[in-house]
């Protein structure tokens, strides 16, 4: 697919979507590390809504005082539970990009660069502000991953430009419906799939640690109809 110039909302703004090159590797991986990590906050604010999570730093706190018979040490004790909870949260946004600078995002052409998948990237001004991937999942579905887009250039169409660029892909290809998988709290993004006609099909933990944080992985949707493969 060649590439394309995207204008999108501020008519001073174009973005140019094109597939990846090698020089673009460490904005690549720069950009969807900030990208997952950023929602690390949103996670640790959800957990702490969790009935189950208030009602373990209320024990914590009880049982501090009791022990240390001091309301000081007690709080001391919750303060230290909510450092904790934060370095749990926070390790399951840091592994899932490990896993990923690791295998796919350390061979990018090895992984998309072919006939079947692609990975494109959105360029502004010679800087690559946002990126996305397709591979086939098979049951003819195409997986769309890796979306990401510079907090800077977000709000102004790019990641809809992007999303539409792996349906496109996908009707081209003959592939019957795209699936992916975002996590609970980026809402931002269900609102972007849910707008390109996805719906959500399923939940799952990513691990026994988002089970027992509550911490869901949402997985999406996008029939296109009579596919051939």
């Amino acid at each position: 697919m060649g590439t394309a110039l995207t204008p999108l909302c501020s008519p001073m703004a174009s973005f140019r979507i094109r597939q990846y090159q090698d020089q673009d590797y460490e904005a690549v991986r720069a950009m969807f590390a900030r990208g997952i990590l950023e929602h690390a906050p949103a996670g640790f604010r959800h957990v702490l809504r969790s009935a189950r999570v208030r009602l373990a730093l209320l024990a914590v706190f009880v049982a501090a005082r009791a022990a240390a018979g001091s309301w000081v040490l007690g709080l001391g004790a919750v303060a230290l539970a909510l450092v904790l909870l934060w370095v749990l949260v926070r390790s399951l946004s840091a592994e899932y990009v490990r896993d990923a600078l690791g295998t796919d995002l350390c061979d990018v052409p090895g992984t998309y660069l072919r006939p079947d998948r692609r990975f494109w990237v959105a360029e502004e001004g010679g800087t690559v502000v946002g990126m996305v991937a397709a591979v086939p999942a098979g049951r003819g579905e195409l997986e769309l991953k890796r979306m990401s887009v510079s907090r800077e250039h977000r709000g102004r169409g790019l990641a809809r430009a992007l999303c539409r660029e792996v349906l496109g892909f996908a009707r081209a290809r003959g592939y019957g419906a795209v699936v992916l998988s975002t996590s609970m709290v980026q809402v931002a993004a269900q609102r972007l799939y849910e707008g390109q006609g996805f719906r959500r099909v399923g939940a799952s933990y990513p691990s026994l640690l988002g089970t027992l944080l509550n911490f869901q992985i949402f997985h999406y949707r996008c029939d296109l109809g009579d596919g051939t493969k």
